[in-house]
């Protein structure tokens, strides 16, 4: 059994609202093992057999029912937390001003390049992730990047602290 965290996109914003409890009961309901959620972002953590493809359709498959509407799913194993934690370029700056944006595919050059209204924000490539480091933070912050669109993100602390809850899973 590998211990993995499912990261969905774009659940608790506006009208898109999951419970965390319904979200765990999903977890359970698929036989995912020690399915437990963190935070109300839309993070499961759970123990599963199944590789990573099978995870993220069987996932978004069943959390579109649930839903009502396509919910994008980004699975990471224990060990792939533990290295996007690691491999943070920012890791001089505040856990909160720091945010990673999980991926499907591996970003490029180019997705960074087709940033729009950059300002004081630095930006740095991952595995399959985008480093944003937002000096003002993001909320305040107008930046666009358009491969973003297609994943989602959370600050280093959360990532940190997921990568830490996992590895005592394994």
């Amino acid at each position: 059994m590998t211990a993995f965290v499912a990261l969905l996109r774009a659940v608790n914003v506006g009208r898109r609202q999951l419970r965390m409890a319904d979200l765990k009961a999903i977890g359970t309901e698929l036989a995912l093992g020690a399915a437990r959620t963190f935070i109300a972002s839309g993070n499961l953590l759970f123990t599963s057999s199944l590789d990573e493809a099978d995870l993220r359709a069987t996932l978004e498959k069943r959390l579109g029912e649930h839903m009502g509407a396509d919910v994008p799913v980004m699975v990471r194993s224990a060990e792939e937390m533990a290295e996007t934690a690691a491999a943070n370029p920012f890791a001089d700056e505040p856990g909160n001003r720091v945010y990673a944006i999980f991926l499907n595919d591996r970003p490029t050059a180019e997705d960074i390049g087709a940033a729009r209204n950059v300002t004081d924000e630095r930006m740095a490539l991952g595995r399959r992730e985008i480093y944003v480091h937002y000096p003002t933070g993001m909320g305040q912050s107008k930046l666009k990047i358009p491969a973003a669109e297609k994943g989602t993100a959370r600050n280093m602390n959360s990532v940190t602290k997921m990568a830490a809850l996992l590895a005592d899973m394994r």
